[in-house]
């Protein structure tokens, strides 16, 4: 297990490793191949791996995906998400030369490279997502050389949220979830899967709120706070509470519109079908107790800071820099 043992202060990253997003349309459909957006993780290893010492985990203990679609360059563009996604959708129309497109966008690819290389030490060798119809052509042509720049690295093992918190109950293992000083959860689709209707997610998430462990959670990753409804006991029985001590916050998370959009005209579009997935999270998350805020226009940034329950969430990766921004003021100075 990646459990830091130094003297620095320490922050958990959970990971969201499913690989497949099952559709229910179009009737029959397999699912779609899925993963973390690393964008959405990157932003923080790079402002605090310095200082910090990180345990890395993921649901059930399964290596994570990464999402190949995330890694597109009008990803990386943050706060200019919008005009980025414009020019490149304009720009693979017709002719597409990926050279000169990568060209035209040398701050992009630079942060896009400087990302891959803080997954590369802290992650290892990791399996990539499978490029769709509607992906992006530029990462279609990146997939190759992602997975061959990997090929030679270890492959990690991630422990599990329920060993965590087993190993936190635990008298004779030094291990302690109230030492972190933060918990950050990446989006992509991938949360959609594994972190919902789980009850060591949602044991973890009050283990950590009792334990005053700021809770980071981006883009769809908050669809974690719908698992906040049960408790595991220590004989392992579930316990379901719709009164807990989370219910009825603020949080926002990627809009419903925005899912559409990505459904309709994204990467996953599929030419001649309606798409559609099981839920979308902004309901889900109202349907659970919760004030979900999003925004009239779905690529603008949102965050929000309950500081009661010590809850930060944010929208999508244009808010990746202002999280991480918000997250720093909020951490104690070491």
């Amino acid at each position: 297990m990646n459990t830091p043992t130094s003297s620095k202060p320490k922050a958990l990253i959970v990971i969201p490793s499913a690989d497949l997003l099952p559709l229910t349309e179009p009737a029959g459909h397999p699912g779609v191949s899925t993963g973390f957006y690393l964008v959405e993780l990157a932003q923080i290893l790079k402002e605090f791996g310095d200082e910090y010492d990180f345990t890395f985990a993921t649901p059930g203990g399964l290596v994570p995906q990464l999402e190949i679609n995330g890694l597109a360059l009008s990803m990386h563009a943050a706060a200019k998400f919008s005009s980025a996604t414009v020019s490149a959708t304009a720009a693979q129309v017709f002719r597409f030369d990926v050279d000169a497109f990568r060209a035209k966008r040398p701050g992009l690819v630079a942060r896009r490279d400087t990302e891959l290389a803080l997954a590369r030490r802290y992650l290892g060798r990791l399996p990539v997502s499978e490029a769709l119809p509607g992906s992006d052509k530029e990462v279609v042509v990146l997939r190759d050389d992602l997975i061959k720049s990997m090929q030679d690295l270890p492959e990690h093992t991630f422990p599990s949220v329920e060993q965590l918190v087993h190993r936190h109950r635990d008298p004779e293992d030094s291990f302690d979830l109230g030492a972190f000083d933060f918990v950050h959860m990446p989006g992509g689709h991938a949360p959609m899967v594994d972190f919902v209707d789980n009850p060591w997610l949602g044991e973890l998430l009050h283990t950590l709120r009792e334990n005053r462990v700021l809770i980071s959670l981006i883009c769809h990753a908050p669809i974690a706070m719908a698992s906040a409804k049960y408790r595991v006991s220590t004989d392992g029985t579930v316990v379901t509470d719709p009164e807990h001590a989370f219910n009825g916050v603020r949080v926002t998370t990627v809009a419903k519109s925005a899912e559409l959009f990505v459904l309709s005209n994204g990467y996953l579009k599929i030419p001649g079908k309606k798409v559609r997935m099981g839920y979308f999270i902004d309901e889900a998350l109202r349907d659970a107790g919760y004030q979900v805020q999003t925004t009239t226009n779905p690529t603008a940034i949102k965050v929000i800071w309950e500081e009661g329950v010590r809850l930060l969430t944010s929208n999508g990766p244009q808010a990746i820099d202002e999280h991480t921004a918000r997250l720093r003021t909020l951490l104690p100075r070491h």
